[in-house]
């Protein structure tokens, strides 16, 4: 019996995946070759690994074997082998990936080891049975150090296990620092054990906002992280070489914790955690942290202290956009503060708070990053810019010689919207972002090439104003992000959005397997219908293989109504105008919105 489940195996492994000179990686690597051959991979291939960083990554791949194919690859030798093995020489996310008749090779550094086993991994998940791999060299490493995705988590609660999730798909593509948005006006998300009263009171609220009037759905909110839940998702990131950044918001976007503590405003107070923009519009508080007030210094030390002592990470982010300046004008404390410091205005009042927060978590082994506003008034010494306003934040920081991380919003705020048309989407921040205008992202701008070594790299990121369900994060997140990564790790001169198109269409087929529920794009070619004498000339790519279109021109509901779009068509269109719709069914058979066109 097992000669012939082995027999069924090797006629399963024969049958070509891959289309010749087709690789389907994402993000692109840096070098890639392909040579005749293939390597047959089945269960009776056998694991090597050579190192216990080799070993965790073995661990790795044979989860992922298990969970796609349903069987465990064993250790072994001889042919048919892939075998991990760590270079000690290797940058650390460097690594190289050989695919050879006789077997696999990947070698690299400590972090290159796992994103070789992710590389490998995209190059296996495509199959419907086993598979055959090309033959191929791939010689890869990232653009960027830095590799960012932020999630604000304190306007909505996100819970552990998505987190993990999140974090496997962010690994998958090789992003590599998570920027925890921990604490807002409305929400204070993580554990302060000298101050338990922040995760008591300020992580609820009555209510949340839910349309962009203003309307909201009267269901109490909250939630938080525990330190002992924190330092599990820490450890589950760094096994997947993801770095956390938390983030304490000051000082403005306070009210949650001024809500627990209005003796540190210029107030007094009293306040409630608001239920995101309970004034009927959007509308920054003017509430905020008093700078003239010594108990707000001993208050943040506390509080960074703790997240200090929690978080490893090089940089602690401290917030510093948006922060309103009314209150500190007309505040005694503020104003005296401006006074006995020799300040020229409230700007630079912003700067003394960023400043002194600065030397408390200088002093304490870390540095500071920030929103571009903390530029204003002058940048705190040894600060990093993180700019989200556009690209001049991040630039003037790189020119003053400081680090800078880009992440301007018209490119990187995949809160956005997908699409022009807002009635066929979920309720976005606004803004309209498409996949290619993230894809053609480039974040060097016209910097001087040694300007250009003091950008880390990017960031995107997702504000919950009103993405409040896994589900909407998911469809916000993907497949956006994609784009994301290929700007971040691929060379600028290997990106060509084509070919990203194509790989786009392969990942997605994954993810709608694996149950991620992305946005599905429209047909490739949606925009290009023309008419033509009377007749509709209609040529339309899936946007995910295996994917159905489903299309009528005369206006009614492709639903119900649709013919199966199978190859380049001409319809016959009333008066030489045209009024088509489409509906794309993933394999899954989820649906898309419906697309409308209209043409004359």
């Amino acid at each position: 019996m097992k000669r012939v489940i082995s027999l069924i195996i090797t006629i399963l492994c024969a049958m070509p995946l891959f289309g010749r000179g087709v690789v389907n990686i994402i993000p692109e690597p840096a070098e890639t070759s392909l040579m005749a051959g293939e390597f047959i991979f089945s269960d009776q291939t056998r694991l090597i690994a050579k190192g216990a960083e080799a070993l965790q990554n073995i661990e790795f791949l044979n989860a992922f074997v298990q969970k796609r194919f349903g069987f465990m690859l064993k250790s072994g030798s001889g042919r048919n082998c892939i075998t991990i093995a760590m270079d000690a020489q290797s940058e650390n996310e460097a690594y190289k990936l050989t695919v050879a008749e006789k077997g696999i090779t990947i070698i690299g550094g400590a972090a290159g080891l796992f994103y070789g086993v992710q590389t490998l991994q995209q190059l296996l998940e495509g199959a419907d049975s086993l598979c055959a791999i090309p033959c191929l060299n791939i010689n890869d490493r990232p653009r960027f150090g830095y590799r960012g995705f932020m999630l604000d988590v304190g306007r909505y609660f996100y819970p552990v296990e998505y987190l993990k999730r999140y974090f496997d798909l962010m690994a998958h593509y090789k992003f590599n620092v998570f920027h925890w948005h921990l604490t807002e006006d409305c929400g204070w998300r993580i554990e302060i054990k000298k101050h338990p009263e922040l995760t008591r009171k300020a992580a609820w609220r009555s209510s949340t906002q839910i349309t962009y009037e203003g309307g909201s759905d009267h269901i109490p909110h909250g939630g938080y992280y525990t330190q002992a839940q924190a330092r599990e998702l820490i450890a589950y990131a760094a096994a997947r070489h993801i770095t956390i950044i938390p983030e304490i918001e000051m000082p403005g976007h306070t009210l949650a914790a001024l809500a627990v503590h209005p003796e540190l405003s210029c107030t007094g107070g009293p306040f409630a955690v608001p239920t995101l923009w309970e004034k009927g519009r959007w509308e920054l508080e003017d509430d905020i942290f008093c700078a003239g007030n010594d108990g707000t210094f001993a208050f943040l030390q506390d509080v960074l202290g703790e997240i200090i002592d929690l978080f490893p990470s090089k940089y602690i982010h401290i917030g510093g956009d948006e922060a309103p300046k009314k209150q500190w004008k007309q505040c005694p404390k503020c104003q005296t503060r401006i006074k006995s410091e020799g300040l020229k205005d409230e700007d630079e009042l912003q700067s003394y708070f960023v400043k002194r927060i600065e030397r408390y978590i200088n002093s304490r082994g870390r540095q500071v990053i920030g929103w571009d506003e903390i530029l204003q008034g002058g940048l705190a010494p040894n600060a990093a810019v993180m700019s989200w306003r556009g690209e001049e934040g991040g630039m003037e920081a790189s020119r003053l010689g400081h680090q800078a991380v880009m992440a301007p919003h018209q490119y990187m705020y995949l809160d956005y919207y997908s699409a022009r048309d807002r009635s066929i989407e979920p309720v976005a921040l606004g803004g309209f972002l498409p996949m290619e205008m993230v894809y053609g992202y480039e974040p060097y701008g016209k910097l001087s090439p040694e300007q250009q070594k003091n950008i880390m790299g990017v960031q995107t990121c997702i504000w919950m104003e009103f993405v409040h369900s896994e589900a909407h994060l998911d469809y916000m997140t993907f497949p956006r992000a994609m784009a994301v990564a290929e700007v971040a790790w691929s060379p600028a001169a290997r990106k060509d959005y084509a070919s990203f198109l194509r790989r786009v269409h392969r990942e997605l087929a994954t993810l709608d397997r694996i149950g991620v529920l992305f946005r599905i794009p429209e047909p490739e070619g949606w925009d290009s219908v023309r008419v033509e004498n009377g007749e509709a000339h209609i040529a339309l790519t899936p946007p995910v293989e295996g994917a159905q279109v489903l299309f009528t021109v005369d206006g009614r509901d492709p639903s119900a109504y649709g013919a199966e779009y199978r190859h380049p068509v001409r319809v016959a269109v009333p008066a030489d105008s045209l009024s088509m719709k489409c509906v794309v069914v993933l394999p899954s058979g989820r649906a898309s919105a419906v697309y409308t066109m209209k043409q004359k």
